[in-house]
């Protein structure tokens, strides 16, 4: 398990937000903490710390009056850990390249393929002919419905008719170089795991997955690390103390470096 870092800007600054409550109405979003640092210094931050992988989320839609803001913000970011950071919000053929040219590694995608509820292949491959599948990170964030994991599009704000499974990750993995699943209705709470999410996507044993959603404490970590079979990837955000939270950052990394050499079949027995 690796620590992927987050830098999430919304109106045009770095911010940590209630993941369910996200709206475009009126640019909304029921904050835990706004920083008084930019987005470069904390991409300063990953990069000193020799962490790669971190996503950059853009809160904002674009035609929103605060998208350009946020994009500025990103461009600070990427200028300062070039190749360092994915990046993903409104992404699409048409603005793609332009975030890797700006630094990005990878284009992280929901939306734009999963459009009305269902996968758009053909959407999907064009993302892949325009970026490559090296360059792209397909968001699976989900919120549970009747007792399965649907994707959810549009800044976590509409359902699909596609539910989070072993079977879909296969099938989709053959485009994308990794995942990236928030548990939406865990987000940005510290309040605990999305436990039963963690267990199905620590059976997946093939491209990397990162899990982001309700961790709080080093007890959740480790329940992570222990559903997820040491398999899975983990953001933490209004957890840290760096977003204003209790978790150490220098402590998270250091706990996940001593447990990253776990036996994974050590983890199942």
């Amino acid at each position: 398990m690796k620590f992927r870092p987050c830098i999430d800007i919304h109106n045009g600054k770095v911010k940590q937000i209630v993941g369910g409550s996200l709206a475009d109405r009126n640019n909304h979003a029921e904050e835990n903490f706004v920083s008084e640092q930019d987005a470069g210094f904390y991409a300063r931050m990953y990069r000193d710390s020799g962490i790669k992988g971190g996503h950059i989320i853009l809160l904002n839609p674009e035609g929103s009056e605060y998208y350009d803001a946020d994009v500025a913000q990103a461009a600070l970011a990427l200028k300062e850990y070039p190749g360092g950071l994915q990046i993903g919000g409104g992404m699409n053929c048409r603005n793609a390249q332009a975030f890797l040219d700006m630094g990005a590694s990878h284009i992280i995608v929901t939306s734009y393929v999963f459009k009305d509820g269902i996968i758009h292949y053909e959407r999907l491959d064009k993302m892949v002919e325009t970026v490559g599948k090296e360059h792209l990170v397909l968001d699976l964030s989900c919120r549970k419905r009747d007792g399965s994991y649907y994707i959810v599009t549009d800044r976590w704000q509409k359902f699909t008719e596609e539910i989070v499974t072993l079977e879909l990750l296969e099938q989709l993995s053959g485009y994308c170089d990794e995942f990236l699943i928030h548990a939406v209705d865990a987000e940005g709470k510290a309040k605990g795991i999305e436990q039963p999410l963690a267990e199905l996507l620590g059976r997946w044993s093939g491209c990397p997955i990162t899990y982001a959603g309700g961790v709080g404490s080093f007890e959740d970590l480790e329940q992570l690390r222990k559903l997820g079979k040491n398999r899975l990837d983990v953001t933490i955000g209004s957890a840290l103390d760096i977003f204003g939270g209790t978790m150490g950052y220098t402590k998270v990394l250091q706990f996940l470096s001593e447990r990253d050499i776990g036996d994974i079949e050590t983890i199942e027995n």
